[in-house]
């Protein structure tokens, strides 16, 4: 027997707020259900777990132990957002702010983003750049 993830939760003071910000970023749609005030509140992902944003009473204060890696899917160069950088701009236009920026003059590395409640993420290049 072994376990699968079922779902993937995010601590926040706001649930619908942070939802509305992950939404935009992951271009997925919040559970029509949820409605602000609401504490918690979902979004499906493509895998068929959702991204859950829970509502709690305490700030956070620091770093996170685990976060979020996200890449653009492929290379697209017709496709607004296809590249790395066009995806940390758009981020940072929805809300993020920078907590680290590795990347390479060769074009390698990642951006360490946080959410608008402070919780870490990465943007990495696409796979297929990575590959290669």
């Amino acid at each position: 027997m072994s376990l699968a993830i079922a779902n993937i939760c995010i601590d926040c003071a706001d649930p619908y707020a942070l939802a509305s910000f992950w939404s935009a970023v992951l271009d997925l749609p919040v559970d029509p259900e949820s409605a602000p005030g609401d504490e918690e509140v979902g979004i499906g992902l493509p895998t068929g777990q959702d991204l859950i944003l829970l509502r709690v009473p305490e700030e956070k204060v620091v770093k996170n132990r685990l976060h979020l890696c996200l890449a653009p899917p492929e290379v697209d160069p017709t496709r607004v957002g296809a590249s790395r950088d066009a995806e940390v701009e758009r981020v940072l236009d929805l809300g993020a702010t920078v907590v680290d920026d590795l990347r390479q003059p060769d074009g390698k590395g990642w951006v360490v983003l946080a959410d608008p409640a402070g919780n870490e993420f990465c943007v990495l290049r696409p796979a297929e750049e990575q590959a290669g």
